[in-house]
């Protein structure tokens, strides 16, 4: 899982790295559930045939997912809920995520760096990882937008984690005894794949990022 990342300082590279036509204000650097962040997806419009639509947009949104089916009523709950991160294994169901899940309401999320915790010396030390080529990192997510009280709609978000168990490197983080989970990072090359990919084929892209492109480093 991740709870801790941190986005673009360049927003340029939403442009030259993810293709988003109208780079999104980057907000905060550092980046934490319930923060205001960015993402990338293709525009809902797209498909109606309007040739002005860009193929993708960056949009800003809460970090953590709300569905479109939570009333107003219950917004207050559903903003108290841990809903920054996706588990591959309850997506299609949970009340929280099927509604973008079944929609293929992809999206990516662009890191320059995701932390961890590594347990491994007893205490919690954070540790950043950042792809060894300096290159920003795409993680696969999920977006919806919800209604408040007063009919206003806001987007938001959620990351895709996976079970990391057997991973060369992440299988060393979080708490010992515990199942380790990892965010699907994206190669570039899947970029436009997963952002154009149905529902059917979403769980053809929930795969570990090669640990051999990705550098740890001890925060201390």
């Amino acid at each position: 899982m991740c709870s801790h990342y941190q986005t673009l300082k360049d927003a340029e590279l939403l442009l030259k790295k993810f293709g988003a036509s109208k780079p999104a204000p980057i907000g905060k650097y550092d980046m934490w559930p319930r923060y205001q962040g960015v993402f990338v997806r293709r525009p809902p419009e797209h498909d109606a045939g309007d040739e002005a639509v860009p193929e993708r947009e960056a949009v800003p949104g809460r970090w953590g997912l709300i569905s479109a089916s939570t009333r107003p009523d219950a917004l207050a709950g559903a903003e108290k809920l841990s809903t920054f991160n996706a588990r591959d294994d309850r997506v299609a169901n949970a009340f929280t995520f099927r509604n973008a899940w079944h929609r293929a309401q992809h999206c990516i999320i662009p890191a320059d760096a995701i932390f961890e915790p590594d347990w491994r010396s007893g205490k919690a030390v954070a540790t950043r990882f950042t792809r060894a080529d300096g290159a920003p990192l795409g993680i696969a997510g999920l977006w919806d937008r919800y209604r408040d009280a007063d009919g206003a709609w806001h987007n938001s978000y959620t990351m895709l984690t996976i079970n990391a168990d057997e991973d060369p490197l992440f299988r060393d983080y979080h708490q010992p005894n515990k199942e380790k989970r990892m965010v699907v990072i994206l190669p570039e090359g899947a970029y436009g794949d997963w952002l154009t990919a149905s529902a059917e084929q979403s769980r053809d892209f929930l795969a570990p990022f090669p640990s051999d492109k990705l550098i740890a480093t001890p925060m201390t």
